[in-house]
């Protein structure tokens, strides 16, 4: 058989290794990448590609064809390198390093190694000829004053930013755009017949037509003008396009999505008919998705909870369009005031939104839950609901507050079932607590706008019991489905967020020993440990900001399909269930759960374990791209509501403390700014990265995190989203040092 196979390569002169891969994969095969790599590696000189050819053998136009582009590919994911004699030869690990540029706006950057490790830095002149996200080929050159490895660029091997968006400025005939992206550092020049119809000051979308070089700056071409630099919601368009977050559908997705049958079918089988159990969904008042939707009813020990979600998968099948594109956007996007959604409005707001009064398909999670709190059973089926209220963390907290309003509402019917939730709530809140899950209240704020989209105000976001209810039954609902597929013995796409590094544990005590405190654990402190502090600390003025760093001492969870367990939720196994509309990750875990219930075996499901781990990485990705967009809309947001109050003052605390200054929060208004070093009183100051605060080298003066200080708006930079302030004399005096 494996002769049989060999014979499709044609006259090789070497044993391919991979052959029998490379024959199952391609119907007239071609050399593999370990071969060709075998190949230079015992010639030990660089090559052409018709040497390389000849060498192994290739003479159809066919496998010459599909030669070349394997060679390009190798290049690509830093392989080979092609020298400039146009001659291939193998990367030396011990010498050259492939991996992605990150851009600074200093104008430095680094290089992320493919293979891992530490990053390599990259001075202003190696980034002259690289943009951020390309990808590169650098030479180990020495290390720099700070010990850091330093590269030379010795080639790019991928392009990665075609289209990005910025200011046009024209200054002495010379146009050219500032990116608004802060890690693309250098300006792109326009030509004026380049420039359309785009005048200086505007916001606009520019195409790069041809890349930096050692010597060139970018050139690029206006291919859209996106309007004036102030205008309503331009914020959110520049994020969009610095982010680049898919935004627009395609012709095919938007027929795709109107062609779905919009009927339900309720004697659909396999689906079990809930529609007569009064489920409702607890929201936020401006919701327009429904995800989930509850029912609890009281059992003789205990209480029996049914989550019902939304079932996308009914509608989203595997490799259509509206799948492409979903896992394409990864996760719905949310700014203030306008969502992206990661599926058209048709699915979101619609099909299968569980709006009232409406019959919907739903995948559920039945529990069974013990007097203690402590889910003994669970199951999952499909079925077809109707949503009896659409409720929103408002009035559900006014029902459980008493409040005889709510109990006269238009809800009423509903309260004892409201009631029955939070008993059951209640019960999982003590077993959340039992095993030392964390649950740090942290401060988030709301931004009110007005007419033309201008704020009026900033507000906090407050959490009430209603917030904590729901979360805890998406919570337990979330353990069951990573249990069940864990019992199935089914692929995952698990939530894993890993503990703290022991040098991040070591930083932590030492800040946390000069404010009198101690976190308990030893080397390894456990999520209770985090909690008990967070107990001891909560009549503290400074918590908040105690909780910070608390928080910036853990990883960021990720997806992936190792099973390493949720530090912050305390839990071995967890995964993303009850918000397929908005997540792509709780599309595939519906896809895995119903692949089991429809009786199906493991190792046909349709995801193998490398194809979970690249949608993994993907989402990971894309969640993050949707942080950083909308932390990008609320600086500028936050920037210019307070263009219009240079020169007021406000009491604030510091918020964090760096080399080069103090952040300070306004109390008030929950906007953050800096107090750069050169502006702080008469002397030298040093930062303790460890305690987190300045030191003033002669006076004895110290800026720590925590400290209450007032301040006046110095500056405002919308372009760059910073916000400066200076201190305000008549503030009280920041604490001393003792001179011990």
């Amino acid at each position: 058989m494996v002769s049989e196979k060999n014979e499709k390569f044609g006259k090789f002169k070497l044993q391919d290794p991979e052959a029998e891969r490379e024959a199952r994969k391609y119907e007239n095969p071609i050399p593999s990448r370990e071969l060709i790599l075998k190949l230079l590696n015992q010639k030990g000189v660089p090559l052409t590609r018709r040497e390389l050819a000849d060498e192994l053998g290739l003479k159809e136009e066919q496998q010459l064809d599909a030669f070349r582009r394997r060679l390009r590919a190798m290049e690509r994911d830093g392989q080979l390198l092609r020298n400039r004699n146009k001659c291939y030869c193998v990367i030396d690990r011990a010498d050259l390093t492939s991996g992605r540029v990150i851009g600074n706006a200093e104008g430095f950057g680094f290089l992320r190694p493919d293979e891992g490790g530490d990053d390599l830095f990259l001075s202003p002149r190696q980034m002259r000829a690289v943009l951020h996200g390309d990808r590169a080929v650098v030479r180990v050159r020495g290390v720099d004053r700070r010990g850091r490895k330093e590269g030379a660029l010795v080639e790019v091997i991928e392009r990665n930013t075609h289209e990005t968006v910025g200011r046009l400025f024209s200054e002495r005939g010379v146009h050219f755009v500032i990116p608004d992206d802060k890690k693309i550092s250098q300006d792109i020049l326009i030509s004026d017949s380049d420039l359309g119809e785009a005048v200086s000051g505007q916001v606009v979308v520019v195409t790069i037509v041809e890349q930096p070089t050692k010597r060139n700056r970018p050139i690029g071409r206006v291919s859209e003008v996106l309007g004036d630099h102030m205008a309503p919601g331009m914020e959110i368009e520049m994020a969009l396009r610095s982010h680049e977050l898919p935004f627009e559908w395609t012709g095919e997705v938007e027929r795709e999505a109107k062609s779905l049958d919009p009927t339900v079918d309720v004697g659909q089988t396999g689906r079990q008919d809930l529609r007569k159990i009064p489920f409702v969904t607890i929201d936020g008042e401006d919701a327009r998705d429904f995800d989930d939707a509850v029912y609890c009813t009281r059992t003789e020990n205990g209480w029996r909870l049914l989550v019902a979600i939304a079932d996308v998968s009914h509608y989203v099948m595997p490799d259509s369009s509206l799948d492409q594109e979903a896992v394409k956007r990864g996760t719905s996007v949310y700014f203030p005031e306008q969502v992206i959604p990661m599926l058209p409005e048709i699915l979101s707001n619609g099909l299968c939104s569980l709006v009232p009064d409406e019959d919907r398909f739903c995948m559920v999670c039945e529990m069974l839950v013990s007097d203690d709190g402590r889910v003994y059973r669970s199951r999952f089926f499909d079925a077809v609901m109707r949503s009896q209220a659409r409720m929103t963390y408002t009035e559900v907290a006014g029902i459980l507050a008493s409040s005889s309003e709510a109990q006269k509402g238009k809800h009423k019917a509903l309260v004892p079932h409201v009631r029955v939730l939070y008993d059951l709530y209640k019960a999982l809140r003590v077993q959340r607590e039992a095993r030392g899950a964390m649950d740090f209240d942290t401060q988030e704020s709301v931004i009110v706008f007005g007419k033309q989209r201008k704020i009026e105000k900033i507000v906090p976001l407050v959490r009430n019991e209603a917030h904590r209810l729901i979360e805890e039954c998406m919570l337990v609902a979330n353990c069951a489905a990573a249990r069940f597929l864990e019992k199935k013995k089914m692929s995952r796409l698990l939530r894993v967020h890993e503990g703290p590094s022991s040098e991040k544990v070591s930083d932590l005590r030492v800040f946390l020993e000069a404010l009198g405190l101690s976190l308990g654990g030893g080397e390894s402190p456990a999520p209770a440990d985090y909690m008990k502090l967070t107990g001891q600390i909560s009549e503290r003025a400074d918590r908040h900001v105690i909780q910070t760093v608390l928080l910036r001492s853990l990883s960021q969870a990720v997806y992936t399909t190792e099973a390493k367990g949720h530090f912050g939720l305390a839990l071995e196994s967890y995964t993303h269930f009850t918000s397929p509309i908005r997540r792509y990750p709780d599309l595939v875990t519906h896809r895995a759960i119903r692949h089991c219930i429809q009786g199906k075996k493991p190792e046909s499901f349709r995801y193998s374990q490398s194809d979970l781990a690249m949608v993994a990485e993907h989402c990971s990705m894309a969640e993050r791209r949707a942080d950083d967009a909308t932390r990008n809309v609320v600086r500028w947001l936050k920037c210019e509501y307070m263009m219009d109050k240079i020169g007021e003052q406000f009491d604030g605390v510091i918020s964090a403390v760096t080399s080069f200054g103090i952040f300070v929060e306004l109390s008030d208004v929950y906007i953050e700014g800096l107090v750069h070093i050169s502006s702080l009183r008469r002397d030298y100051f040093h930062f303790d990265p460890i305690h987190h605060r300045l030191n003033g080298e002669r006076s004895g003066v110290s800026y720590r995190l925590g400290d209450r200080i007032r301040v006046t708006v110095a500056s405002v930079n919308l372009d760059d989203r910073k916000i400066d302030f200076s201190l305000v004399d008549t503030a009280k005096k920041p604490r001393r040092r003792s001179r011990r």
